[in-house]
């Protein structure tokens, strides 16, 4: 049996369109992975992903997660509860098209319902603008937690494609 999900692409072009939420939390940092390690990145997709049927990178091999990590164009970025890992993002630059991409955003399961979310969005919509990019995007879809796309459009993203695939 197959199962219908709404995926919604969202954007924002400036960060003069970002709405900034005033919650900011004591003893959290956002943290650049200066020394990318794959199985940082691995651990964070499964341990994040695991309720949203995050599944497509769950089938690659070390050397596939390694290629990825080494990406030029790829940044990731922790967040921390003091010495303990919170949550994370991956964001790509497209150089094509000047553009960054969110591709994977999210915290894990005991940091949520803390109101960090929309901190947390904003510090990535922050770093993505800290170059001169046309935009940033990404897509979230009827699968992922119940208050993502909330949370995107009350940061200022705006919904550019909407879409209906089968699973």
């Amino acid at each position: 049996m197959s199962k219908e999900i709404k995926r919604n692409y969202l954007e924002i072009k400036s960060l003069k369109e970002l709405i900034e939420s005033t919650h900011c939390p004591n003893d959290f940092k956002l943290e650049v992975v200066r020394n990318p390690d794959f199985q940082l990145n691995k651990f964070f997709y499964k341990n994040v992903g695991k309720n949203y049927y995050w599944i497509d990178r769950l089938a690659w091999s070390d050397l596939d997660w390694t290629k990825f990590i080494n990406n030029k164009n790829l940044q990731t970025y922790v967040l921390k509860n003091k010495n303990d890992f919170a949550g994370y993002f991956e964001i790509i630059y497209h150089p094509d098209n000047n553009e960054k991409e969110i591709a994977y955003f999210g915290l894990l399961e005991e940091y949520h319902k803390k109101k960090l979310g929309s901190y947390f969005l904003t510090c990535a919509i922050k770093e993505a603008f800290k170059d001169d990019i046309s935009r940033l995007w990404l897509h979230t879809c009827s699968l992922d937690h119940e208050n993502a796309l909330h949370n995107y459009l009350a940061r200022g993203m705006k919904i550019f494609k909407e879409e209906k695939i089968k699973i």
